[in-house]
């Protein structure tokens, strides 16, 4: 048996990918002797570009024959219209900032290139993002960018006015690509940042900058968040200006006590060297964390006493109620299986609790927009207690609750709330776990839920909708076929125009030899019921025997049978089916499908030992088809997929013959808090489990 081992978290690409697949020796790891088999025939490696029909792995990974393109980023503006940025004709390599109008299709260039040039020098700046003041008069660019942890959330801010032409750089105190989150305060005539862990707010009209917090080191955090929180509650921002400007809320976190994960880079210089990360293992001491309210001018922070033990309990949410006088937060038990929806008093520091969910697992906190504070303090509230993903309206007092999304079927995101139409829109699949549609329904539970996205368009569907519910740029794809953008009329749905039809990308991926995919369904039992997908080669005869290869996940962060644009991973294993194999998924129970509570907690405590189980009887019952060739079955997976090949690997040596397992988590122990505790509770409790 051959081994190959890859480890580090920190190798997420595809080249990365391509390399260790052409390797052929064996990892030594201080972890665990992690046993996994990949043979990849030798024609795969070192093949250049052939002909438009044949896919290579120099072509898919070297080459950008099969880059999706994007449109974007865009802004909705309140007075209609949206911006994006588009290639400058006037200044070649740099971007413009042009307005849309959804309906005629006319184009304004709001801010030219040139007017990015900062003063001195002779390029404009490169925009990695920007953001508009509430009147739009004023326009914040994020430039020079750098690394923290998964994304680019360092760098430089500068601002343009557009009345005066002025562009300014803020912090100029700062070192560069230092600052981070910067935003205007309600009015425009400041912005708020954080720099080294501390908050300052800087006047435009003068530049004057005043710090808010003094207390920011290496391991006391404010405004931001360390690993485990940005990691598992995906936050970064970590500061809220109050609607009328007067305040800023903000987390502090203290990650002092926590240990050193030390990372060896071995391959940025000719010297190997450590990077220490404060990682936080499961059962391990956690960073204490805290909410707080600051006036924007400067002073003292009024802190909110939400619990007597910090470093147990968790503050994954924060939002300012419309009023100013409340800021809402929720709050989590260590444990995650109780959530608090509480309103802090902003002058006095006082709490009440508006809302208290349980669950006998964990509570869910993967669908973004959790609450929506309208007139009167009504919000909108995402809650499984009846066993399906909900939306409900909830009074400001807790005490009075609308089901608005009624029936046995999840919703997986909310998308938008219109107050004025009374409106909501969000995102589901009844029918089929593996695709996702448009709908909406009546914010007072009144009438049928209407699906807006076209019978005809099945696959995966993504929306960005504008303020008033008219328009929404609309990106849609499935398995084998790459997205297109294009604007869409609601409710009607009609389309006004592609925005981006990927053309390029779909023609060459048309001219490639491949076969034919498959959705299908294995019954485990009378009532148990899997989804999977199958690429077979192009030249599949069914009287033939294949070997398969079954790519996993299996854990509670992600489901891979999803009727999507699947990119180079889709076009990787299209590749191998091309070499003789038959390439798998299938989802088991605990993977985040939208079939029920029931179905994604019920691997509470013991995660890995039920989802094998799923797959390894799924698998018995294909290796009974025709065409599998059960002496031959491998599996491959990353992160929590590395962790299920290991599972399918030593549990089931029987089924499994070969197997890559990459970034895995070999022992639970190993992984940070936040993730293996919601899913597996404390190792200290649950030591069978663990």
């Amino acid at each position: 048996m051959g081994y190959l081992y890859c480890s580090s978290p920190l190798l997420t690409t595809f080249e990365t990918r391509r390399k260790v697949a052409k390797m052929r020796f064996c990892f030594p790891t201080t972890t665990a002797l992690l046993l996994v088999c990949a043979t990849i025939p030798n024609s795969l490696l070192g093949q250049t570009a052939g002909p438009d029909s044949l896919l290579t792995l120099d072509r898919l990974f070297d080459s950008e024959d099969f880059a999706a393109e994007t449109y974007g980023p865009i802004r909705w503006l309140a007075s209609g219209g949206y911006t994006t940025l588009e290639s400058s004709e006037s200044v070649p390599g740099t971007q413009d900032i042009v307005r849309h109008d959804p309906a005629t299709g006319s184009q304004e260039v709001l801010v030219p290139a040139e007017s990015l040039v900062p003063p001195g020098q002779t390029n404009a700046l490169e925009i990695e993002d920007y953001h508009w003041s509430a009147d739009h008069s004023r326009l914040l660019v994020f430039t020079n960018t750098k690394r923290v942890w998964r994304r680019n959330t360092r760098g430089d801010y500068w601002v343009l006015d557009l009345k005066s032409g002025r562009l300014a750089q803020l912090g100029r105190f700062a070192d560069p690509s230092r600052l981070m989150f910067a935003k205007f305060s309600p009015d425009g005539g400041r912005v708020a940042y954080v720099y080294r862990n501390n908050i300052y707010v800087e006047s435009l009209s003068d530049g004057e900058v005043t710090q808010l917090t003094h207390d920011g080191t290496t391991t006391v955090i404010n405004g931001t968040f360390d690993w485990a929180y940005e990691e598992e509650f995906h936050i970064r921002d970590g500061f809220r200006w109050s609607p009328d400007g007067a305040s800023i809320a903000y987390w502090q976190l203290d990650a002092s006590g926590i240990r050193d994960f030390l990372l060896i880079n071995n391959t940025d210089s000719l010297y190997s060297f450590v990077i220490p990360i404060q990682y936080p293992k499961a059962g391990t001491i956690n960073s204490y964390c805290r909410a707080g309210i600051v006036p924007s001018t400067g002073g003292e922070t009024l802190w909110f006493v939400l619990s007597d033990d910090p470093r147990n309990n968790y503050i994954p949410r924060m939002k300012w109620a419309q009023d100013s006088r409340e800021i809402i937060m929720m709050h989590m038990n260590r444990l995650q299986n109780e959530l608090e929806l509480i309103a802090g008093d902003a002058e006095t520091g006082s709490r009440r609790t508006i809302v208290v969910e349980r669950d006998s697992a964990w509570v869910d906190l993967r669908v973004d927009k959790h609450y929506w504070h309208g007139e009167g303090g009504d919000f909108v509230w995402v809650t499984q207690k009846d066993g399906w993903r909900h939306v409900y309206l909830v009074s400001g007092s807790g005490q009075e609750e609308t089901l608005v999304t009624p029936g046995e079927f999840d919703i997986v995101s909310v998308e938008h709330v219109d107050v004025e139409g009374g409106w909501l829109y969000f995102i589901a699949s009844p029918e089929d776990p593996t695709t996702r549609y448009l709908y909406r329904a009546r914010l007072d539970g009144s009438g049928e839920m209407e699906r807006l996205t076209p019978n005809d368009q099945p696959g995966d569907h993504e929306y960005e909708i504008s303020p008033d519910a008219r328009w929404a740029i609309h990106t849609y794809s499935s398995f084998e076929n790459p997205p297109v953008i294009d604007l869409v009329r609601l409710p009607d749905h009609s389309r006004v125009r592609v925005l981006e039809g990927n053309d390029r990308l779909r023609e060459n991926v048309e001219a490639l030899r491949r076969g034919e995919h498959e959705f299908f369904r294995v019954a485990l039992g009378d009532t148990l019921e899997l989804d999977g997908w199958v690429i077979k080669p192009s030249h599949f005869d069914s009287s033939a025997k294949y070997p398969v290869l079954f790519y996993v996940y299996g854990e509670p962060a992600g489901q891979t049978t999803r009727d999507r644009w699947g990119g180079t991973r889709y076009l990787w294993h299209a590749l191998l089916a091309e070499q003789g194999y038959l390439v798998m998924s299938v989802d088991n129970r605990g993977t985040r499908s939208p079939r029920g509570r029931a179905w994604r907690k019920m691997i509470y405590g013991f995660v890995g030992v039920h989802a094998s189980l799923d797959q390894a009887a799924a698998l018995r019952q294909i290796r009974e088809w025709q065409f599998v060739d059960s002496s031959r079955i491998g599996v491959w997976g990353w992160s929590g997929g590395g962790s299920m090949t290991l599972n399918m690997m030593f549990r089931y040596p029987d089924l499994y013959h070969t197997g890559m397992s990459v970034a895995p988590v070999p022992d639970q122990r190993f992984y940070d808090t936040i993730y293996q505790e919601r899913y597996m509770g404390l190792p200290q409790e649950n030591v069978t489990g663990y």
